[in-house]
């Protein structure tokens, strides 16, 4: 395949360009260099000349060091989280490739009222509709919003990606750095088995639609930390808040999505996804500590 990414840099899109390359694609990045990507006509213009057969977008505005920051530049939020996907999904349909998008899980909070993980029929809680969420993951669930209805497309749900490679946005690695930790439950997103899942939606010809990748189960933040301790990855004493009061009086300056997603629609359509436990175990016995920490990246999310 000729696969068009747009955020080919971002932590997510390199991990795109390394498996796209790894599985012998051709792949054409669209950014600021060659394009302006919020404006249809430019983006057209790119799409036309390079003639890809499909379009995967990685782009989008999550904040450095946290979400807490998207709270200070709710314009650029909500254009690269809400206005971009739409732009995108004009340009697909004008020429008529099919597409994928990289969405975020954090548009839930807790679990569903029968005590089971969201599925992708479930209606966001933790939206700018319900909840007292923050400006990021509102952002996010109206890019979803205006999705609604969009061929040939597919929508990835990330939640908190990890890998083996120490690195700023490693789930694995903030909760190395942070000073002090939030006890709760969530489901995460292996990044590597997140985007070979979601080639695989092409390759596959998985049916076009909204997909919880993440792995299967949950996992509590106390779990994490044992698991961290088993593997000899850090011998650090871990601290945690008392309570989620606690941290948003001291750590946070908007709430924090926690939540279970259920992967079984993921998993009835062939994608690969390592049970939870297991693959944050597999993951440790691999670990390469080679990113170095910025004093920002102590800040708890």
């Amino acid at each position: 395949m000729h696969i068009a990414l747009i955020g080919a840099s971002g932590y997510v899109g390199s991990e795109f360009t390394q498996q796209i390359n790894d599985r012998g694609h051709q792949m054409t990045a669209i950014g600021r260099s060659n394009c302006d990507v919020y404006s249809v006509s430019s983006l057209l213009s790119v799409l036309e000349d390079a003639s890809p057969d499909i379009l995967i977008n990685c782009a989008g505005y999550t904040g450095k060091p946290n979400v807490d920051a998207c709270e200070l530049d709710k314009a650029n939020c909500i254009a690269g989280n809400t206005v971009l996907p739409g732009v995108i999904q004009e340009a697909c349909e004008t020429i008529g490739i099919p597409w994928g998008h990289v969405s975020s899980g954090c548009i839930f909070t807790g679990r569903r009222a029968d005590g089971n993980g969201f599925t992708e029929l479930d209606e966001p809680n933790f939206s700018f509709r319900q909840n007292n969420c923050s400006w990021y993951s509102g952002t996010k669930a109206l890019g979803e919003e205006v999705l609604a209805g969009a061929s040939k497309c597919y929508i990835w749900r990330l939640r908190i990606p990890f890998s083996n490679i120490d690195s700023p946005r490693n789930y694995l690695s903030k909760v190395q750095r942070y000073e002090n930790l939030l006890e709760a439950e969530n489901s995460l997103s292996n990044l590597p088995e997140y985007v070979a899942a979601a080639l695989d939606c092409f390759e596959k010809n998985v049916p076009f639609g909204t997909y919880n990748l993440t792995n299967p189960g949950s996992v509590a933040t106390s779990e994490v930390v044992e698991m961290i301790k088993e593997a000899g990855v850090s011998d650090k004493e871990f601290r945690f808040f008392d309570s989620e009061d606690e941290f948003m009086a001291k750590a946070a300056k908007t709430p924090r999505s926690n939540c279970v997603m259920d992967s079984s629609k993921a998993l009835v359509a062939g994608l690969k996804l390592t049970p939870i436990h297991d693959c944050i175990r597999a993951t440790l016995a691999q670990w390469q500590p080679e990113a170095v920490a910025s004093d920002e990246q102590r800040v708890a999310t």
